[in-house]
């Protein structure tokens, strides 16, 4: 388990008294792309319920040695009634790490289309779901937290079509013409998985913002690099979103669900926490897009870290290492510490869970 110890803060009132220690509470934030997803519908349920399943034994392993309070999940397929991550959640709590706050609303991942949006000429391939996928859910994305959820005031972007985005850089077909079709690019959404922005109400009244997200992969297409400007926009959304930049779309979006103080972006006490599916320095994709995130003058870069794998949080094989999994905190937040759960060998925990490491970060309470 990794260490949860207080911070300690001296204050020195000179000539007056003693040195006063004041202990400061930590919260501890993680992420971490489980990679827990099955070949089709009910498998996951159907795996973590038997208790057989190294990989699921293995994710829990890594969660509870972190201890996070706040857990965002990747690649964790979802289903209507929440059944997998509830059953997640119970398997957890047996091993001592007790979440009872959850949430996972239906990914993009796998929402069916009657349209071609891949452009390979065919019809219900898991390339012509809103995001790719074979089925409803396939690898979506869950909160587990110890504190409560205010579910009521979620702001899911997940809806938003991508070309009504401002500054939307959609494909084009050599010719200049929308790919693969403007009926497609109509009704194209721009979040991959999702994109959620979800207040956490903590122990001392405070509230916390959580920004969630799991982008595309920006390979796997062709010269019109339909999932590399995919991914770099989805990236981007969070400075369009923060800059205020969305706020009509929003009002159309939420159509009243909430009153209007609540469906307005956070200007402090955020958390942008999940997967870019970008390195800044290395690999495929426009990576001057998450270079601009991690500048943002709104946001701090602590940049976490293992003995083992430094600041990378994915190993692809064959020696491709990469930092694709973030924790970006606003600047009013007080950064304790941050690292990486890398394994130590191929056998450990790490290893056998997740190609992607979980990615965690301590916060200080006032």
């Amino acid at each position: 388990m990794l260490p949860r110890t207080p911070v300690l803060f001296s204050l020195l009132f000179a000539c007056l008294a003693p040195p006063l220690m004041a202990q400061a509470e930590t919260l501890r934030i993680a992420t971490f792309n489980t990679e827990l997803s099955r070949k089709g519908p009910g498998l996951l349920l159907r795996d973590i319920t038997r208790g057989e399943d190294a990989q699921i034994t293995a994710v829990i392993t890594v969660i509870t040695q972190a201890q996070p309070d706040i857990l965002v999940l990747q690649g964790l397929d979802w289903d209507h009634d929440n059944l997998a991550l509830k059953a997640l959640a119970r398997q957890l709590a047996q091993e001592g790490a007790t979440y009872p706050h959850l949430f996972a609303g239906q990914p993009n991942a796998g929402l069916a289309t009657d349209l071609d949006l891949d452009g390979d000429g065919r019809l219900g391939g898991p390339g012509d779901s809103q995001g790719f996928g074979d089925y409803t859910g396939r690898g979506g994305m869950a909160v587990l937290s110890r504190y409560p959820l205010v579910v009521e005031e979620l702001i899911d972007l997940s809806p938003l079509v991508w070309r009504d985005i401002p500054g939307a850089a959609l494909p084009q077909h050599p010719d200049g013409s929308p790919f693969p079709s403007k009926p497609a690019q109509a009704i194209q959404r721009l979040s991959s998985t999702a994109h959620w922005v979800l207040p956490v109400e903590l122990a001392n009244g405070s509230r916390l913002t959580l920004l969630c997200f799991q982008a595309a992969p920006p390979v796997f297409d062709g010269i019109e690099d339909r999932n590399g400007l995919r991914n770099a926009d989805e990236i981007r959304l969070w400075q369009v979103f923060l800059d205020g930049l969305l706020d009509g779309l929003l009002d159309r979006l939420l159509d009243g669900q909430l009153p209007a103080e609540f469906a307005r972006p956070p200007t402090k006490r955020f958390v942008i926490a999940g997967g870019a599916n970008l390195d800044p320095d290395t690999g495929a994709g426009r990576r001057e897009t998450i270079a601009r995130l991690l500048q943002d003058p709104r946001l701090q870069e602590p940049r976490p870290l293992s003995p083992q794998g430094g600041a990378q949080t994915v190993d692809w094989g064959e020696g491709r290492r990469m930092r694709v999994d973030y924790l970006l905190p606003s600047q009013d937040w007080h950064v304790a510490a941050s690292g990486v759960i890398w394994p130590d060998s191929a056998t450990s925990a790490a290893a056998i869970a997740s190609r992607h490491r979980l990615v965690w970060l301590d916060i200080l309470l006032d």
